[in-house]
């Protein structure tokens, strides 16, 4: 029997799900371990290996394919643990990464001083030579101002190079005379050229994704390297793919190429998950792990992809799936200020030492301490029963903050527990609401170990009426990896509007963009009948400054015929983001992408599985004490096993239901049944 199998690195748990030829999915965790890894990565397939009855090396011989959510370029970006890296500008123009896109974020901050550049000013050399917006060469290019800005680079001990000039969208010449030189005189450092990472007009956006990705390439491609020699030493002969941050796959070489696509990865297969999970329309994905709380949403069905993602002060610079995090996992800290009041995060305990009830050393309270006194979390079923928690050390952590509250143990566990769920709420609030998305009317996806546990509170407050809780919910972002398309986008610059409208030159870019999709495909071993292109436009109404995104169906090239209909799309989509068109103005079309997908014939094997219907009523495996806050006291409540569940099983709360990966809380008023792939469908009365 082959497996496949995708490993998500969490900040607290490494996942990994595994399916057979069946399409049998199992669920496996090991503690993550911060700085190697690829120790924690090899030591979850150990684990998987265990529980399967074989050797390490029997179990990883067999897996045909790996599928990886990495977060080292993110944890490298957030820690500011980056390659020495340098920018070459056009002569004048040194403070693009000074100054960014102009405005401040916060408009009436008007003392603050704008933040340190991402690359210092030493790093930031100019050349001369000028390309003008319709691509003409007005300033000639100096070769000697590169050579004289490499041999500097090279002193200042720079191990990655990122060059971009103005215009080079529409004529890459100067930057292709710039790497050339450079590879000359150094031809072991990493250069990235702005025009080819973040092909767009906008200098900033374009130019800090080249800086970006030219400083984790040393990061990204040592630790592929690493993983890939790890793997070859288990005996592993198969296929590794990586995450993207744009919702799917890239082999090894695509990713070692473009190493900005693997920021934020790991969250953005949460939405992929969701997307085959449910056929709802609006949908909202909320992860909690260990340490964060991801969100993101599906809106028409459709991956929602946001240009404005940011790292630290400074934007990614490419296009991602709209994925928000906040601080609110399960080793999130409670602490109370000087003025008494509670606060829940950011901080978190991690996977070390962990909350108080592992027994590692820590004495804060955190939400899973709170759980485990609440009675959500039995302490000795934790992770199956592998994991022993000890009730008394999470009493101990959660009694100091109801001495610094002034109230007892129950209420205070609850108040972190509560403070917890507004802290994701706000989150959710954030995403839906700026996407035209109302929270009452979608449908809420749960992800992570941690979210069940949650859920029920979150959905009377957002006024949820129907929720679902996925049979492999604590790895949530590893299901939708292994199920996860390969998936490929570039943009291309064409500018024109519905009053000049140019379909010759728009055809021409779409035509090489897509001829670009079909070469990547191709290289990843995708058949032609697995492949699929998607066409998106960016648009904006004249004058305004910034665009929206909008899709579009592109069966045969566009002509003139169709220009009512891309303008019509734009309209809807902009009165659903903002809630006004404006008939009447002028459409300006401005950048065009294309994203090629190569669907994979293992994604929809978990649907050959299906569980036997449930003949007689869910027996209960015991009760326990829960508090439940609006009967002010806790409450004996019936405990199901979800192992032995079947097909339309139904509960009604309150009760909980337990599996060795997550409990699921049901509160007065929630029903769930569950479908015939094992998922928990609740409504809300």
């Amino acid at each position: 029997m082959s497996f496949q199998a995708c490993i998500d690195i969490g900040g607290t748990f490494t996942d990994c799900l595994v399916s057979d030829e069946s399409g049998r999915i199992t669920l496996y965790k090991a503690p993550t371990t911060p700085g190697q890894f690829h120790k924690g990565f090899i030591d979850v397939l150990h684990v998987a290996a265990r529980e399967l009855g074989m050797t390490a090396a029997e179990f990883i011989g067999r897996i045909g394919i790996i599928v990886h959510g990495s977060t080292v370029s993110t944890n490298a970006l957030v820690e500011r643990k980056v390659a020495r890296t340098a920018v070459l500008v056009n002569e004048g123009h040194l403070d693009i990464l000074v100054l960014r896109e102009g405005p401040r974020k916060g408009a009436f901050e008007w003392q603050l001083d704008y933040p340190e550049p991402y690359i210092s000013r030493n790093l930031t050399m100019p050349v001369r030579g000028r390309i003008d917006a319709r691509g003409k060469e007005i300033v000639p290019f100096e070769n000697d101002d590169v050579v004289a800005a490499v041999r500097k680079f090279r002193k200042l001990g720079v191990e990655a190079i990122a060059v971009g000039f103005l215009w080079s969208v529409v004529n890459p010449a100067h930057e292709l005379r710039a790497r050339d030189i450079i590879h000359r005189e150094w031809p072991e450092v990493a250069v990235t050229l702005s025009h080819e990472i973040n092909p767009m007009p906008r200098e900033y956006k374009r130019i800090i994704a080249a800086v970006i990705d030219a400083s984790i390439s040393p990061i990204v491609s040592t630790y592929i390297k690493a993983l890939e020699g790890a793997l070859t030493a288990e005996g592993f002969g198969g296929q590794l793919l990586l995450a993207n941050c744009v919702g799917g796959m890239m082999p090894v070489p695509d990713m070692i190429k473009r190493p900005i696509y693997s920021v934020m990865s790991g969250p953005t297969l949460a939405p992929m998950a969701a997307l085959a999970l449910t056929e709802e329309p609006d949908v909202i994905v909320g992860d909690m792990g260990g340490t964060t709380f991801d969100v993101s949403a599906l809106r028409n069905h459709q991956l929602i992809v946001t240009p404005d993602s940011m790292i630290h002060d400074d934007s990614l610079g490419i296009p991602k799936v709209d994925v928000r995090s906040v601080g609110a996992g399960g080793g999130s800290i409670a602490s109370v200020d000087q003025g008494g009041l509670l606060h829940v995060g950011p901080r978190s305990a991690g996977a070390w030492p962990g909350p108080a009830c592992y027994g590692n050393g820590n004495e804060d309270a955190t939400v899973t301490d709170a759980n485990v006194v609440l009675g959500i979390i039995d302490p000795d079923f934790f992770l199956g029963g592998r994991i022993k928690l000890d009730r008394k050390l999470a009493e101990a952590a959660v009694q100091r903050i109801a001495d610094r509250l002034g109230i007892d143990l129950l209420p205070a566990a609850h108040a972190i527990h509560t403070t917890s769920n507004h802290n994701m709420v706000a989150a959710i609030e954030e995403i839906t609401i700026r996407e035209g998305i109302n929270p009452r009317e979608s449908y809420f996806v749960c992800g992570g170990g941690a979210t069940p546990c949650h859920i029920a509170d979150m959905a009377d407050i957002l006024q949820l009426k129907r929720y679902m809780i996925p049979r492999y919910v604590a790895g949530l972002s590893a299901f939708g990896g292994l199920i996860s398309d390969i998936r490929w986008e570039q943009s291309g610059v064409a500018p024109t509007d519905s009053k000049r409208f140019d379909p010759d030159a728009v055809n021409a870019m779409l035509d090489r963009l897509q001829a670009e999709g079909e070469r990547f495909l191709e290289g990843a071993g995708i058949p032609k009948a697995q492949r699929q292109y998607e066409f998106s436009f960016m648009g904006r109404y004249e004058y305004q400054s910034w665009e929206i995104s909008v899709d579009f169906n592109r069966d045969k090239p566009i002509s003139h015929d169709d220009l009512p209909k891309l303008v019509e799309d734009f309209h809807k989509m902009h009165e659903r983001i903002y809630s006004i068109r404006a008939d009447k103005d002028v459409v300006e079309f401005i950048t065009w992408k294309v994203r090629a997908i190569g669907h994979r014939p293992e994604q929809n094997l978990y649907r050959e599985f299906r569980f036997e219907p449930q003949k007689t009523a869910p027996v209960q495996k015991a009760r326990r004490a829960l508090y439940l806050h609006e009967r002010g006291d806790a409450v004996d409540v019936p405990v199901f096993d979800g192992q032995t569940i079947g097909a339309g099983a139904s509960f009604t709360g309150p009760c909980l239901i337990e599996t060795p990966t997550f409990t699921a809380m049901l509160k007065d008023g929630h029903r769930a049944q569950t479908d015939e792939y094992g998922n928990f469908l609740v409504e809300v009365a």
